[in-house]
């Protein structure tokens, strides 16, 4: 297992992997005056405060989240976060990807990956076994490491999982068909300059419908969706092991510090902890 650390003041940071499972992302951190830009997940994110406060914005709404409550957000769902409080806030997080969710899921007898519609809850036996499974992530006992993850995450999915869909927040079937098509031509063209107009054109609409079409669906302005997207393929790349440079100048970034001066406003660590960490 590879951890790695970061230290700024009284700040720190550190992420690994967890041994048992690999598409399973692990932090522990504090921050004070660290904020989160908006940015997205493939994964799930589920964020156990250990101490302080932090809020959050997800998708639509804004949250507090204080010490000994688990914080959840769904994948791909846009959030931020800083202090709540003065003293800011501890937490230990959980990153798991979508397959792993579902093949727990599978196992209790679902047939797709839950949602969580409950953002902040308060539940003293998950927040312990969530605590403990953390921990045991850095035992060095694999079967301790398993098991345990393994009754939080289905404690987690069995009480708060929600399969019957998650409630529609957005209005107006137009704009979410249309923000598909923008997906598709940014996730083609991240390494172009992309304007208003080239949008506007591939959707037959102004750029005046572009912004209120971003604005609608995600709360966001296009150029911040972009940058997050350009984030994503960074991330993957990085996974894949392409150096920093590479991973920035394939992603659309004008340089490495560009892409480390985002990535860390976006996760509160370097490209490099990330890379480290497998």
């Amino acid at each position: 297992m590879s951890r790695v650390q970061d230290r700024k003041a009284e700040e720190t940071t550190q992420f690994w992997r967890h041994p048992c499972f690999r598409d399973l992302g692990m932090l522990k951190a504090r921050f004070t005056r660290h904020r989160y830009d908006l940015h997205t997940h493939p994964t799930y994110v589920i964020a156990l405060i250990t101490d302080g406060c932090e809020r959050v914005r997800i998708g639509h709404q804004t949250v507090v989240a204080p010490s000994g409550t688990v914080l959840i957000v769904d994948p791909e769902v846009w959030h931020d976060g800083e202090a709540g409080a003065d003293e800011g806030w501890a937490y230990r997080t959980f990153y798991p990807s979508v397959p792993l969710m579902s093949r727990i899921a599978a196992e209790l007898g679902q047939d797709r990956p839950p949602l969580f519609s409950q953002a902040i809850i308060g539940d003293s036996d998950l927040v312990q076994a969530l605590a403990l499974a953390h921990r045991d992530s850095t035992s060095g006992d694999a079967t301790s490491g398993e098991t345990s993850m393994l009754v939080a995450l289905r404690k987690l999915i069995l009480r708060y999982g929600d399969w019957g869909g998650r409630p529609e927040m957005v209005e107006g079937l137009g704009s979410r068909s249309r923000l598909s098509i923008y997906e598709q031509v940014i996730e083609d063209s991240l390494t172009a300059e992309l304007d208003l107009q080239r949008l506007a054109r591939a959707a037959g609409v102004t750029r005046f419908q572009v912004i209120r079409d971003f604005k609608k669906v995600v709360g966001l302005t296009p150029a911040a969706f972009i940058r997050d997207r350009k984030l994503r393929r960074a991330n993957l790349l990085i996974q894949q092991g392409s150096s920093l440079a590479d991973a920035a100048s394939a992603a659309g970034f004008s340089d490495q510090s560009h892409l480390s001066r985002i990535f860390r406003a976006a996760h509160g660590m370097t490209p490099g902890m990330f890379r480290r960490a497998g």
